[in-house]
């Protein structure tokens, strides 16, 4: 992606909403890792998906500003929740005030603390869409939890699945790259889904379940 595609592509596509505009940009300013906010065109990308499934109850592991959290809030049916886990506690306040300023947060239901035991208190077959967005090293773990927790013919997105590029390299892998991996390999033939990979960003997959 060159920045004259990025370029194009921005000015080709619907229009990113003025709150969350603002919240890509004061994530950019406040917090290290800013290039970790979904931004304009994956934002637009994640409502257009939500707004073909039409999940009454959503999750998302990773909300790091609350910018996807609100985009998938977006896409969303009258009526419809997300909930929403973030690990970083100092993340809180600065999540509470980019969801307040929208008018979909009201469907974002925000909790704070480690993905894995946060998800213990949900039932199987509970979500119809869930967007893992979280710590890489985890991914194998938060699908074989997800797994169950969605409902057939629900769908699972994974963010960064391709890694910069990193998941075909021949060199030896860092932790990150390797949770990543491991993760692809697990769907790319896994029985329970069908199995797609947007080359979008950092490489979007999108798995529904069929069993």
């Amino acid at each position: 992606m060159t920045p004259e595609l990025d370029e194009y592509i921005n000015s080709h596509i619907s229009p990113e909403p003025k709150e969350l505009y603002r919240i890509d940009r004061l994530t950019n300013l406040r917090l290290v890792n800013g290039r970790m906010c979904s931004g304009h065109i994956q934002g637009r990308m994640l409502k257009m998906l939500t707004s073909m499934a039409q999940p009454k109850k959503a999750l998302e592991l990773g909300t790091f500003s609350g910018y996807s959290a609100l985009c998938i809030a977006e896409g969303m049916p009258e009526g419809g929740v997300i909930d929403t886990i973030e690990v970083d506690d100092e993340l809180e306040d600065f999540i509470r005030e980019n969801l307040a300023s929208s008018p979909h947060g009201g469907k974002v239901h925000l909790h704070i603390g480690d993905a894995m035991t946060v998800m213990k208190q949900w039932n199987n077959d509970e979500f119809d869409l869930i967007f893992i967005d979280a710590d890489k090293r985890k991914y194998v773990d938060y699908f074989n939890r997800a797994i169950d927790l969605v409902k057939t013919g629900g769908y699972i997105l994974a963010d960064n699945t391709l890694w910069d590029g990193h998941v075909v390299e021949s060199c030896r892998h860092s932790a990150q790259t390797q949770g990543i991996i491991d993760f692809n390999n697990l769907v790319a033939n896994h029985p329970r889904v069908e199995t797609a990979i947007l080359p979008l960003r950092d490489g979007l997959t999108i798995l529904r379940k069929i069993k």
